[in-house]
Protein backbone atom coordinates (compact mmCIF):
# COMPACT_ATOMS: atom_id res chain seq x y z
CA UNK A 1 0.00 0.00 0.00
CA UNK A 2 1.37 3.42 -0.93
CA UNK A 3 1.39 6.33 1.50
CA UNK A 4 2.43 8.94 -1.02
CA UNK A 5 4.00 9.37 -4.44
CA UNK A 6 6.92 6.96 -4.71
CA UNK A 7 6.62 5.84 -1.08
CA UNK A 8 5.79 2.35 0.06
CA UNK A 9 4.26 1.67 3.44
CA UNK A 10 6.94 0.18 5.70
CA UNK A 11 6.51 -3.47 6.55
CA UNK A 12 7.06 -4.87 9.98
CA UNK A 13 9.53 -7.74 10.40
CA UNK A 14 8.21 -11.27 10.02
CA UNK A 15 6.36 -12.65 13.00
CA UNK A 16 7.31 -16.07 14.34
CA UNK A 17 4.16 -17.51 12.75
CA UNK A 18 5.03 -15.98 9.36
CA UNK A 19 8.62 -17.26 9.63
CA UNK A 20 7.32 -20.83 10.09
CA UNK A 21 4.62 -20.42 7.41
CA UNK A 22 7.43 -19.78 4.93
CA UNK A 23 9.40 -22.73 6.32
CA UNK A 24 6.31 -24.88 5.54
CA UNK A 25 6.85 -24.10 1.85
CA UNK A 26 10.60 -24.75 2.06
CA UNK A 27 11.60 -21.08 2.16
CA UNK A 28 13.84 -19.34 4.67
CA UNK A 29 13.04 -15.66 5.08
CA UNK A 30 14.51 -12.98 7.27
CA UNK A 31 14.16 -9.23 7.52
CA UNK A 32 16.41 -6.40 6.34
CA UNK A 33 16.24 -3.23 8.39
CA UNK A 34 15.30 -0.22 6.29
CA UNK A 35 17.41 2.08 8.45
CA UNK A 36 20.76 0.27 8.89
CA UNK A 37 20.35 -2.63 6.39
CA UNK A 38 21.08 -5.25 9.09
CA UNK A 39 19.58 -8.68 8.35
CA UNK A 40 17.86 -10.54 11.19
CA UNK A 41 15.26 -13.20 11.96
CA UNK A 42 12.63 -13.92 14.59
CA UNK A 43 12.66 -10.44 16.09
CA UNK A 44 10.19 -7.57 16.02
CA UNK A 45 12.85 -4.87 15.94
CA UNK A 46 16.33 -4.60 14.48
CA UNK A 47 18.83 -5.74 17.13
CA UNK A 48 21.41 -3.28 15.76
CA UNK A 49 19.53 0.05 15.56
CA UNK A 50 16.16 -0.78 17.22
CA UNK A 51 14.09 0.23 14.18
CA UNK A 52 10.82 -1.62 13.58
CA UNK A 53 10.79 -0.93 9.83
CA UNK A 54 12.04 -3.83 7.73
CA UNK A 55 11.43 -5.71 4.51
CA UNK A 56 11.31 -9.48 4.08
CA UNK A 57 14.35 -10.96 2.35
CA UNK A 58 15.13 -14.52 1.27
CA UNK A 59 18.05 -16.17 3.08
CA UNK A 60 20.38 -18.67 1.43
CA UNK A 61 20.16 -21.27 4.18
CA UNK A 62 23.88 -21.94 3.73
CA UNK A 63 26.35 -21.22 6.46
CA UNK A 64 29.05 -22.27 8.86
CA UNK A 65 28.67 -24.15 12.12
CA UNK A 66 29.80 -21.79 14.88
CA UNK A 67 29.34 -24.03 17.91
CA UNK A 68 27.42 -27.14 18.91
CA UNK A 69 26.51 -29.38 21.79
CA UNK A 70 25.48 -33.01 21.97
CA UNK A 71 22.20 -33.77 23.71
CA UNK A 72 22.31 -37.14 25.48
CA UNK A 73 19.43 -36.65 27.92
CA UNK A 74 16.65 -35.33 25.73
CA UNK A 75 13.14 -34.04 26.41
CA UNK A 76 10.45 -36.71 25.93
CA UNK A 77 9.64 -35.63 22.35
CA UNK A 78 13.27 -36.01 21.26
CA UNK A 79 14.36 -39.13 23.17
CA UNK A 80 13.97 -41.28 20.08
CA UNK A 81 16.73 -39.36 18.27
CA UNK A 82 19.15 -38.93 21.21
CA UNK A 83 22.03 -38.47 21.18
CA UNK A 84 21.76 -35.59 18.72
CA UNK A 85 23.56 -32.34 18.01
CA UNK A 86 22.19 -28.82 18.31
CA UNK A 87 24.27 -25.99 16.92
CA UNK A 88 24.42 -22.33 16.05
CA UNK A 89 24.92 -21.62 12.35
CA UNK A 90 26.03 -18.29 10.93
CA UNK A 91 24.34 -17.96 7.54
CA UNK A 92 26.03 -16.28 4.57
CA UNK A 93 23.95 -13.17 5.31
CA UNK A 94 25.38 -12.92 8.83
CA UNK A 95 22.26 -14.15 10.63
CA UNK A 96 22.79 -16.77 13.34
CA UNK A 97 20.22 -19.53 13.74
CA UNK A 98 20.09 -22.41 16.20
CA UNK A 99 19.07 -25.80 14.92
CA UNK A 100 19.40 -29.55 15.12
CA UNK A 101 22.26 -30.94 13.03
CA UNK A 102 21.18 -34.04 11.08
CA UNK A 103 22.77 -36.61 8.81
CA UNK A 104 26.26 -36.13 10.28
CA UNK A 105 27.97 -38.58 12.60
CA UNK A 106 28.63 -36.93 15.95
CA UNK A 107 32.34 -37.69 15.66
CA UNK A 108 32.43 -35.88 12.28
CA UNK A 109 31.02 -32.59 13.61
CA UNK A 110 33.49 -29.72 13.48
CA UNK A 111 33.21 -26.03 14.24
CA UNK A 112 33.63 -24.25 10.91
CA UNK A 113 32.07 -26.99 8.78
CA UNK A 114 29.75 -25.87 5.98
CA UNK A 115 26.10 -26.71 6.46
CA UNK A 116 22.82 -26.01 4.68
CA UNK A 117 19.26 -25.84 5.89
CA UNK A 118 16.68 -28.53 5.34
CA UNK A 119 13.00 -28.56 6.24
CA UNK A 120 10.99 -31.21 8.07
CA UNK A 121 7.54 -30.53 6.72
CA UNK A 122 5.87 -33.28 8.76
CA UNK A 123 3.23 -31.41 10.73
CA UNK A 124 1.41 -34.55 11.95
CA UNK A 125 2.92 -34.24 15.41
CA UNK A 126 1.09 -32.23 18.03
CA UNK A 127 4.28 -30.42 19.07
CA UNK A 128 5.68 -28.31 17.65
CA UNK A 129 2.74 -27.34 15.51
CA UNK A 130 4.92 -25.61 12.94
CA UNK A 131 7.36 -27.00 10.39
CA UNK A 132 10.87 -27.51 11.69
CA UNK A 133 14.14 -26.73 10.02
CA UNK A 134 17.48 -28.43 10.58
CA UNK A 135 21.01 -28.21 9.25
CA UNK A 136 23.13 -30.84 7.53
CA UNK A 137 26.67 -31.03 6.18
CA UNK A 138 27.10 -29.80 2.62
Amino acid sequence: MCTGVGEMEPQSPLTVDEFYEHCASGKLLGARCRKCKNVFVLRNICPKCRSDKADSVPLSGKGELQTYTIIHVAPARFQSIAPYAVGIVRLEEGVQLPGIIRNVKIEDLKVGMNVAIGFDLNTQESWPQWPRYYFEKV
